[in-house]
């Protein structure tokens, strides 16, 4: 554990020997829900226990820097993807919320994380500031948690109900750790808190390819087929370079057939509002016609794009990986 020649070794090691500190009585958690356990990062405030618990292989997280700027907006985010843990704590007794929210700030902050933002409003009122109850409503729009799941977060019935939110960031060798905890009062003798842990990798999503043999192949067969190989910044309409040879195998098929006309379809997964996918995935569709009328010659008369958003999975929207196949552009016979 002394290894003195590598420094962030050592920062993660002590990271994880002060967090684990942090649970000094030693508690057996018998309320916990079955299969739920800390993460080894950092563990749960003394007294608390677990009442919703989730982890995802990979999964994209958008972490909120700045304060709601309008109505549920909110403009400063760090987006992070990878290993997503997502712990929800239920804090009974006469502790208070402002224990809670320092216990937790001093921890990450002596363990080397550095703070991307924070704040507490210990009053009821709904805040549009970082840590607001206002603020947390939106921050937990834009990362959902299931409305079965008995999360209390934004709910409550303590007159002097307050709220707050920490955002961390600890630096790895070859990946960073983000840290989201946000803290609310539901009564006068119950705290709750969600701690959301993103260990960042990258998703290997190049695993499907097609050339135009296989495009015009499936159009034939089943009047439609998807496409894995046309690429969006996140949560953004602009088409990535690599996207390149998806769209020439499409040019070459509508070059070589000058009767075919195609709907190109923008599908999304379950994450986010309705109102919101349906828009994200026409713009990105319009994006993808846009793109191969301009960059290719392709005749704007031959192609539509359209967005249905959620509407038609292909997969399940409980894990990552069927997230994936759902975040599609389909290609679709006029």
């Amino acid at each position: 554990m002394k290894n003195k020649n590598s420094t962030t070794n050592k920062l993660s090691i002590q990271a994880l020997i002060f967090l684990l500190s942090f649970v000094y009585c030693g508690s057996i958690f018998g309320q916990d829900i079955a299969g739920s356990k800390d993460h080894p990062l950092i563990t749960r405030y003394p007294g608390s226990e677990i009442g919703y618990y989730e982890v995802q292989k990979y999964q994209k997280y958008h972490i909120a820097t700045g304060p709601e700027t309008g109505y549920k907006q909110i403009d400063k985010w760090v987006e992070a993807e990878g290993k997503f843990t997502r712990i929800y704590y239920i804090i009974k007794g006469e502790t208070t919320l402002t224990e809670v929210f320092q216990n937790y700030k001093t921890a990450l902050s002596k363990a080397g994380f550095k703070t991307l933002a924070q704040g507490s409003n210990p009053t009821s009122g709904v805040s549009k500031e970082i840590g607001g109850r206002g603020f947390l409503n939106t921050f937990y729009t834009k990362n959902p948690y299931p409305t079965n799941a008995g999360i209390k977060i934004n709910t409550g019935s303590s007159s002097s109900a307050g709220a707050f939110y920490i955002a961390a960031q600890l630096e790895k060798t070859g990946s960073n750790v983000y840290v989201a905890i946000g803290g609310s009062q539901y009564a006068s003798n119950e705290k709750v808190c969600i701690v959301d842990i993103i260990e960042q990798t990258t998703l290997q999503d190049d695993l499907i390819k097609v050339n135009a043999d296989e495009i015009l192949k499936g159009l034939k067969s089943d009047g439609k087929i998807a496409l894995y190989g046309i690429y969006f910044d996140f949560d953004k309409t602009n088409i990535k370079p690599e996207s390149e040879s998806t769209l020439n195998e499409i040019s070459k098929i509508l070059k070589a057939n000058p009767t075919l006309n195609l709907y190109v379809v923008g599908h999304t997964d379950m994450k986010g509002s309705y109102e919101y996918n349906i828009t994200l995935s026409k713009s990105r569709a319009v994006a993808v016609v846009n793109e191969l009328v301009k960059k290719y010659d392709i005749s704007s008369s031959r192609l539509s794009g359209e967005g249905v958003g959620p509407l038609a999975p292909i997969s399940t929207n409980e894990t990552e990986e069927g997230r994936k196949l759902n975040r599609r552009v389909e290609l679709v016979l006029k």
